[in-house]
Parts: structure tokens; C-alpha cells; sequence
């Protein structure tokens, strides 16, 4: 194949650049330069010096920033990759991997930057890592014929919604509420969104798929088997190798759904419609997704619980005042808090949690930048009975220790769809029989003090503490995609066994079968990877 002069002149250009770079960097990163530069083939169009950066490079910083979306990790002392590699496609991929396991270096891959841990991007110690960045494989390619999808592994849901919404006004996805989220990360860890009492999970909906091994093979549903497949969907794919593309199967809404907000304070009877929420939401019309969240605020100067009733409803105003007057007519909606919109439309609604209000333009969700970042810690809990009138005043007691709008929890129901799952369909267990899944967290700004940021830390261990005699037992339970290392890290069976069973259930161990036989030498690992079976390990037979 013959090439025109300038791209081989811009291939040796690059060329010269990368050694130049090379000669200044510590050895460990050299010589996977060195590997990269001699093992990725000469005559690609685009070198891969092109999307390699270390931090000699100019861009590097702004590269590494751009998806940490917890800013806690934005920190000089945080531990960052030695190396970005930005692939523009799966050849460069296999590079990396291949030169990651020659020089023994750990390898991180993000998607959106949405890990709750940093994990993608970062590590809680001073091990050396390469970081895959799939921020350019993210292809959205809508088939409206057969309902079905590909999407590129580096895709925002943003950009998944936008680009259904341009081919179809009666498909959407079931995916997650904040646009910036990847799609890679969310559907492995199940991703829940608000169509999920009506269609499930995100994972529930993927029919094939392109994954890369440990080996840089790249595999489909029918090459990688059924155990693979099931394990990726909920079992946090990045365990197991690296999904370069996501089948879906898009699923029917109407040309018009319907949107409120309504807010109720204490003193309007808030923590009784909170309490009677438990069990309506669950089990009402499952074309109705209602979930609620609530934070301090100061209103008439008197501090007070603000709760917000925020739903989305597979239809039109009119069934939904019918919906509600039979099933809750305690809060008292009424058409005038009711907003018709098309579903792509809908979806602004939740994005960045009210950072975009309806009518912003569409094109919003391909802005990842768009939505504001936090500097924030979170914890997950199910709950399977109600907590009582009594459990939610003693949240309030705590909520009023810290200071208007430093700390929230949502709740989000589930039931509908998600009843008529086993708990071992997928990895993701939390099925039948969970009211809601809890989301607690804090926040604070950059020029909040070292001590108040610790403060609210603490608060934040406090009230799970609290929640403890309200939620899941035996495990209790926790989202995988909301990750928290205080509940437990490690590499080895019994020491994963602490938190794997608290995300995945009996699951786990059906997990750590696959991974032992798909990564025996365990190469894609962070501080909660799912570990494989050693001599010491509990007998795989157990299984």
C-alpha cells in the first residue's frame, strides 16, 4: 500500500517527538513507550505516538481532568497514570495491552469518569499505572428497523440518548439520569435509570457485544460463551477485559411523556407522604418512575427538610392525574405541575440532577463538560421494608448537624419490571423484593476547610450507621456502580469476599469462576477487582 509523503513525513515527525519525549521519562514508563512505538504497526495512518501523553506532555493534565468528575481526585496527591493512551481504535488497544502485561504495569480504563472511587483513573496508592481513555471509540449506530443498537464503549449516555432521539421518537434506552455517565462503565455494573420498572436494567437489554481479552482477542457473545457474557453485565466488565462496543436492544416509548417535580416540606406533611411513598412506588403503574430526594434548606428563614417528589411517566398528563389520584392522592398533584414533553426531552429533566431545565436544546447531551462536578463521597444501601415514621425523623435529627444543602439522600424505587428477574439472571442481584435503592452522600467546595471536609466525612459514617437497623441485612446490600472502598478492598479471595458479597450476593462466587478462568493470572485488577481462586483460596468445587 503506497502513502503520500506527508503522512510519512507526519509519521516520522512523530516519531522523532516520542524519542525526544521518551529520553526524559523514568525507565518503567520508557520502556513501555519504547514497546508501544516499536510493537503498534508502522504504517497506521494514525501513530500511536498520536494518542499517547505522559506528563511531559502539554496536554496531559487538561486530557486526565477533563473526565474526573469527583473532583476529589483532582488533587496533586493523587496517584495518576504514568501514561494516557486515547485510542482512536482497537488495534492501538491490543498495544497497550500487550505492552502493559510485557513491563508488568497495572491498567486502568475509563469511560465517563463517573467511578465513585476513582478507580479508572486513579489509585489510593503509589502503583504505577497506564490508563486507556475511550473517550474516542464512542460510536452510536441506531438500527430503527430491527430496534437495536451498537454502541462505542466510550459513549456518554448523553450521547447514546441523542443519538436515538435523532433517529426515532418512539425509542429510547433504559438508561441512567446523568448524562455524562459512560456507557461502558454503567451497563457493567447493570445501570439503573429511569425506565428500569418498565424495562429493567441497562445490562438487561445488551444482546451482543465487542470484547477484548487478556489476550487481545476480540471476542462476541457466541466466541466469549454465556458465562462471559453474563459476567460482564453486572459484574463490572473492566474484571474481565475491555468492551469496545455494546449491542442493545432499544426499547418503545411514546411520542409523549409526562414530567413533574413537586416539592413538600416538613411542615407540609412531608415525612407522612415520604413514609407512605415506601410502598406506592414500588408497586404503582410501572409506566411511572417516582423517586424522591431530600436536603436541608432554609425557607422563610426557619431550617427545614426540603423532599422532592421527581418522576417521569410513559405517557400523557391526563392517565398520570388518573394514576395518581388512585394511588397517591396524598401529595396532591395537580396538571399545572405536570410538563408533556417527548421522551429525549425527558431525559434534560434528570440530567446532572437539575443542572438543565426543559427546553434547554437536546444538543446539551453532547456536551460532557455540561453538567456540574462535585467534590463528593456516597454510599449505597436497598431497603425491603418501610422505614418508619419514627426512623425518618431520627434522618432528620442528623440532616440538621451539618449545613443547609451539605448532605442528601435519593431514593429511587424499584419493583415493576425488576420483580420478574432472579436475583442470579445477572451478576447485579438486587431484584425482587427491594422497595428502593438509598443514595446518601456529602459535598462541600474547593474552599471548604481540610476540617469541615472531614467533619462532613464523618457525618456521612454516622448516619450509614444509622441506616444500618433500616436496610438490607445479611449481606447489606450494596450498587456496585456506586463503589466505596470503606467497605472493604483486597485482591484476595477472602479478603474480596467482604464487599463482593455485599454487591453481587451469591453471585460473587459465580464471578470469581469466571475470572480464574478468563484472567488466571489475575492482569486486570484494582483495589476491588474480583479476584480468582488460588491453591489457598476456598475450593472452586464449592461453586
Amino acid at each position: 500500500m503506497e502513502y503520500s509523503s506527508s503522512l510519512l513525513l507526519s509519521v516520522l515527525l512523530s516519531s522523532v517527538l516520542l524519542c525526544a519525549a521518551v529520553n526524559s521519562l523514568d525507565a518503567t514508563t520508557k520502556a513501555f513507550i519504547e514497546c508501544l512505538n516499536t510493537h503498534y504497526p508502522q504504517n497506521s495512518k494514525i501513530p500511536i505516538s498520536k494518542v499517547t501523553l505522559t506528563p511531559k506532555n502539554s496536554t496531559y493534565t487538561s486530557v486526565l481532568e477533563f473526565s474526573i468528575q469527583d473532583l476529589r481526585f483532582a488533587s496533586p496527591s493523587t496517584n495518576k497514570p504514568l501514561v494516557i493512551v486515547t485510542p482512536v481504535n482497537e488495534t492501538q488497544i491490543q498495544t497497550v495491552l500487550y505492552c502493559s502485561k510485557k513491563n508488568e504495569i497495572q491498567l486502568r480504563i475509563r469511560c465517563g469518569g463517573h467511578d465513585f472511587e476513582g478507580l479508572s483513573y486513579s489509585t489510593p496508592n503509589d502503583i504505577p499505572f497506564v490508563m486507556i481513555d475511550m473517550i474516542n471509540l464512542r460510536s452510536v449506530d441506531v438500527d430503527v428497523e430491527s430496534g437495536t443498537a451498537w454502541i462505542g464503549g466510550g459513549a456518554s449516555l448523553g450521547e447514546v440518548y441523542y443519538g436515538i432521539g435523532n433517529k426515532s421518537s418512539t425509542y429510547g434506552f433504559p438508561g441512567g439520569v446523568w448524562s455524562t455517565v459512560g456507557i461502558g462503565g454503567f451497563i457493567s455494573g447493570g445501570g439503573y435509570g429511569s425506565l428500569k420498572r418498565k424495562y429493567g436494567l441497562g445490562a438487561d437489554n445488551v444482546i451482543d457485544v465487542r470484547f477484548m481479552n487478556v489476550n487481545g482477542k476480540i471476542l462476541d457473545r457466541e466466541s466469549m460463551g454465556e458465562d462471559l457474557f453474563w459476567a460482564i453485565r453486572g459484574g463490572i466488565a473492566s474484571n474481565f477485559g475491555v468492551v469496545l462496543a455494546w449491542k442493545v436492544n432499544l426499547v418503545k416509548v411514546p411520542e409523549i411523556v409526562t414530567v413533574f417535580a413537586v416539592h413538600r416540606t416538613l411542615e407540609q406533611n412531608g415525612t407522612e407522604l415520604l413514609y407512605k411513598w415506601q410502598s406506592v412506588a414500588p408497586t404503582i403503574d410501572r409506566d411511572l418512575y417516582l423517586r424522591v430526594q431530600f436536603l436541608v434548606v432554609n425557607q422563610d428563614g426557619k431550617r427545614t427538610i426540603r423532599i422532592a417528589f421527581e418522576s417521569l411517566f410513559l405517557g400523557g398528563a391526563d392517565r398520570l392525574l388518573s394514576v395518581m389520584k388512585e394511588s397517591f392522592p396524598e401529595l396532591g398533584l395537580v396538571r399545572e405541575d405536570c410538563t408533556e414533553v417527548s421522551w429525549i426531552e425527558s431525559t434534560l429533566f434528570f440530567a446532572g440532577n437539575g443542572a438543565f431545565s426543559l427546553g434547554t436544546s437536546v444538543e446539551v447531551l453532547l456536551n460532557r463538560s455540561a453538567p456540574p462536578k462535585l467534590y463528593y463521597k456516597a454510599k449505597s444501601d436497598y431497603v425491603q421494608v418501610p422505614i418508619p415514621v419514627e426512623g425518618l425523623e431520627g434522618i432528620w435529627d442528623l440532616f440538621f448537624q451539618l449545613d443547609d444543602g451539605a448532605t442528601n439522600i435519593l431514593m429511587t424505587p424499584y419493583g415493576g419490571k425488576m420483580d420478574e428477574y432472579s436475583e442470579s439472571a445477572l451478576p447485579f442481584p438486587h431484584r425482587a423484593g427491594i422497595l428502593y435503592m438509598m443514595y446518601t452522600g456529602v459535598t462541600w467546595q474547593a474552599d471548604t476547610p481540610v476540617a469541615e471536609q472531614q467533619r462532613r466525612l464523618d457525618f456521612l459514617n454516622s448516619l450509614y450507621s444509622y441506616l444500618g437497623s433500616y436496610v438490607s441485612k445479611n449481606p447489606r446490600q450494596a450498587y456496585v456502580n456506586y463503589n466505596d472502598l470503606d467497605i472493604g478492598v483486597g485482591t484476595s479471595y477472602e479478603e474480596a469476599s467482604v464487599w463482593g458479597t455485599r454487591y453481587f450476593k451469591d453471585n460473587f462466587k459465580k464471578l470469581v469462576q469466571v475470572k480464574t478462568a478468563v484472567d488466571p493470572d489475575n492482569f486486570f485488577r484494582h483495589e476491588q477487582s474480583i479476584p480468582i481462586f488460588t491453591a489457598k483460596s476456598d475450593s472452586r468445587a464449592e461453586l
